[in-house]
C-alpha cells in the first residue's frame, strides 16, 4: 500500500510535471495513477478496515471491489462540476475498471493461497 502510494505521488507530482515525456508515453502515464489506486482497493480496504470487518470470503471481496469501484466512477463523474476544477476522461474510468479487476485477482488468490485449513 506504501510503495503504490508513493507511486501514485511520484508520477502526480514530481513526473508529470518535472519530467519531459515523450507524446507516445503520455496517455500510460496519464492513466497509471487511476491504474495503480485501483488495483489496491482491496488491499486497502483489507488493511485500513481490519478491525471493523474482514475480507475472509469471495463474496466479502466481491462487495468490496464493487463498492470501490463505484466510489472511483462516482468520483470520475464528480469532476464534471466546474466548481472542482478537475477534468472528467472516460479512460480514468476504463483504467480504474481494469485495476480493480487485476486487484481483485491478485488478492484473491492470496486468499486462496493463505486461507486457513479446516481441520
Amino acid at each position: 500500500m506504501i510503495v503504490g502510494t508513493l507511486m501514485i505521488w511520484a508520477i502526480k507530482f514530481l513526473v508529470r510535471p518535472f519530467v519531459f515525456i515523450d507524446p507516445a508515453l503520455k496517455p500510460m502515464v496519464g492513466l497509471a495513477p487511476n491504474l495503480i489506486g485501483s488495483f489496491l482497493l482491496p488491499f486497502g480496504a483489507c488493511w485500513f478496515f481490519q478491525r471493523i470487518f474482514r475480507l475472509e470470503t469471495q463474496r466479502d471481496l466481491n462487495i468490496t471491489c464493487s463498492f470501490g469501484l463505484l466510489l472511483v466512477v462516482i468520483n470520475e463523474y464528480l469532476q464534471l462540476i466546474p466548481i472542482f476544477g478537475r477534468t472528467f476522461d472516460y479512460l480514468d474510468i476504463v483504467s480504474s475498471v481494469i485495476g480493480v479487476f487485476i486487484g481483485h485477482l491478485c488478492f484473491k488468490r492470496l486468499m486462496i493461497r493463505y486461507a486457513p485449513i479446516a481441520v
